[in-house]
């Protein structure tokens, strides 16, 4: 069988986890469930997609190595598009963001780091994988997310199904965040010319903004309002902006399912470098979580790879909603598959306090459904980690890695020094340091 068959399109449909509505992956700017509404956004279209076996075809660019498992191919595809001219969407995307962020998409690099897994007393047998992600566009993974949105855009305006025919009757982008997704979505934006509104928190640092500005991004600062509904004002503007024409470039599959797609490539890229590792599989994954689609997509490509790893979900105490949800949707009919559930489950965090790990409290798990189906399916479970392992995990990476990582960046670690004395000294661990730390952010100490 040639390696041109093996890597045949398999993306089928989207199928909302709260109502089960399926959407085609054909269907252009299919953003959200049909059946999601101001008044009910508890939906979420998730990928039914077969992938066996899951083959890289060895280029650097992982939106090219792994290009036939993409929803996007098979969206481009279904447009007439063929293999060539799908590719050159690809890559000729990636080099106009390689001329903003000084780098194009490129696998990153994941090995075991000797140090840390000798600090933490593993064997040699087990220790410590590092997804190193600081190196990536604009300095973590949430490009990867956001490359998917920006290909189905690009290629809907060039195959002519956009509503809009001329770059300067493109609508424009919104997204929610309050840090590396908002710097990775104006990062993109800037390099095919698209504008770009960025929604943060009122009490934003103004080197944050600086950064934005830099790409020239559209900065609204969102205040919480006594007349907001529970949950985060950036969230609500955002909405808000989206309501009136704007298109919703974020990281929620909410509220754009197509991050769900390019996100994967973290996990593919794993499983595919697990091939070449001597010894047994590994045994555990701790991802960090604010709105849940890193995780999400992490433990999606690591699957399709055939691997399953015990996916530990790691929020803080100061803000913990999944882990809340976890219990609850445990308690009243199991935590796998509680989408009909959500209202029950999920919702808002009462009063977030502050972490150094600042950028993983949102307020909602928003992709809390496959997260939880994830953590299920592999017999994991999510971590709450208390402020003095969010602390200590910062300070180990820079003592003992040369990895310049932020403070969010090293959550996944802060949540395996919370569970490490439950961990077998030969278990093999993956954590993803993703986020690079930038000359405003706090000094370990």
């Amino acid at each position: 069988m040639s390696l041109e068959s093996l890597l045949s399109p398999s993306a089928t449909s989207w199928k909302c986890a709260a109502c089960g509505h399926r959407v085609s992956v054909e269907q252009a700017f299919s953003w959200r469930c049909p059946n999601s509404s101001d008044s009910d956004r508890r939906h979420v279209l998730l990928l039914e997609q077969p992938i066996a076996p899951l083959r890289s075809t060895g280029d650097a660019n992982p939106y090219i190595a792994f290009r036939k498992y993409l929803a996007w191919d098979a969206f481009a595809a279904s447009l007439g598009l063929n293999d060539e001219q799908r590719e050159a969407i690809i890559r000729r995307t990636d080099d106009a963001v390689a001329s903003v962020a000084g780098t194009g998409f490129r696998t990153t690099p994941f090995a075991r780091n000797d140090a840390l897994s000798n600090e933490l007393g593993f064997t040699h047998s087990g220790g410590v994988w590092v997804k190193d992600e600081t190196n990536n566009v604009a300095g973590s993974h949430k490009a990867r997310h956001l490359f998917g949105e920006l290909l189905h855009l690009v290629t809907a305006q060039e195959a002519g199904v956009a509503p809009w025919k001329r770059d300067a009757d493109r609508p424009q982008l919104a997204i929610s965040s309050c840090g590396n997704a908002a710097f990775a979505a104006a990062t993109l934006a800037k390099a095919v010319n698209w504008p770009i509104l960025v929604f943060v928190p009122e009490n934003a640092a103004s080197e944050l903004t600086d950064l934005l500005l830099s790409v020239d991004a559209l900065i609204i600062r969102c205040p919480r309002l006594s007349t907001d509904p529970p949950g985060d004002p950036c969230v609500h503007r955002f909405r808000e902006s989206v309501a009136n024409g704007a298109i919703p470039f974020g990281v929620q599959g909410t509220e754009n399912a197509w991050c769900l797609d390019g996100g994967r490539t973290i996990g593919w890229e794993i499983a595919d470098a697990q091939e070449r590792l001597s010894g047994p599989p590994i045994d555990r994954i701790f991802i960090q979580v604010g709105g849940g689609a890193f995780a999400a997509c992490a433990s999606a490509g690591l699957f399709a790879g055939g691997l399953r790893p015990r996916l530990h979900s790691v929020q803080t105490e100061s803000c913990a909603p999944l882990a809340r949800a976890w219990n609850v949707a445990s308690a009243s009919g199991g935590a796998r598959n509680a989408g009909a559930r959500w209202k029950d489950c999920m919702w808002p965090w009462e009063n977030p306090t502050d972490s150094l790990a600042d950028g993983i409290l949102d307020d909602e798990t928003y992709d809390w459904v496959q997260v939880c189906n994830a953590m299920s399916e592999s017999g994991g479970s999510p971590v709450v980690a208390s402020e003095q392992h969010v602390v200590s995990a910062y300070a180990m990476a820079h003592r003992v890695t040369t990895i310049n990582v932020s403070p969010t960046g090293t959550a996944g670690l802060a949540g395996l020094l919370a569970m490490r004395d439950q961990i077998a000294d030969d278990e093999r661990i993956v954590v993803v340091f993703s986020g690079v730390r930038r000359s405003f952010m706090p000094l370990p100490r």
